[in-house]
């Protein structure tokens, strides 16, 4: 599974040695001496890719770069790689929601296989992500009304139940559900309410 690299360390000759071994195994590679340059040259999200970053680099440290990226919402994984194995640091950083955390010097296996599984995780993210665009523009073809009645059919309300509580009769409520589950392109009450969670409408 082909994809780029993102070395971020501050070591010249560990990331030389990184890239050396990354292109080997078929990865595209950039490589940054600090967290700041990386937040400068932002990722290309849509490119398959995740980020090896070290723990302790002058500047924003590896875990304030993983809580920055987190906050600009990237999707993009993070393997830490560190000279210490620190288990405080450790647990923060997957709790995080880093990728894996690695201790050096690493051996290429490990380090590849976590790459493997960081950029899977990636390619699902970034389809739910797609899915999600197109439910979200199906959604914005609703009427106001047909909101309405989209959001009280997922809670597993009955016509006759959503026609009491809109002040219509079980009849419009029923073209209402018919419009719906054409315009969102459904076949079944489960799909609807498949396409509700993933947006967080049922919060």
């Amino acid at each position: 599974m082909p994809g780029r690299i993102h070395v971020v360390d501050d070591d010249d000759s560990f990331r030389t040695a990184m890239e050396r071994r990354l292109k080997l195994a078929g990865y595209q590679v950039a490589t940054y001496p600090s967290a700041q340059q990386l937040l400068d040259r932002l990722p290309d999200e849509n490119e398959p890719g995740c980020i090896l970053l070290d723990v302790r680099i002058p500047g924003l440290s590896g875990p304030e770069l993983q809580g920055r990226l987190n906050e600009l919402g990237s999707a993009l994984p993070i393997v830490f790689l560190s000279g210490h194995a620190d288990t405080p640091t450790t647990v923060r950083a997957i709790k995080a929601g880093a990728e894996d955390f690695l201790t050096k010097p690493v051996e290429s296996a490990q380090l590849l296989g976590a790459i493997e599984r960081a950029l899977a995780h990636h390619a699902t993210v970034r389809g739910d992500r797609h899915r999600a665009g197109k439910m979200r523009a199906l959604m914005t073809a609703l009427t106001p009304r047909e909101q309405q009645v989209f959001g009280l059919v997922v809670r597993g309300k009955l016509n006759k139940q959503i026609a009491h509580e809109l002040g219509a009769t079980e009849r419009t409520i029923k073209a209402h559900r018919h419009q719906v589950m054409e315009k969102m392109k459904v076949q079944s009450l489960a799909e609807l309410v498949t396409i509700a969670e993933r947006l967080g409408l049922l919060g």
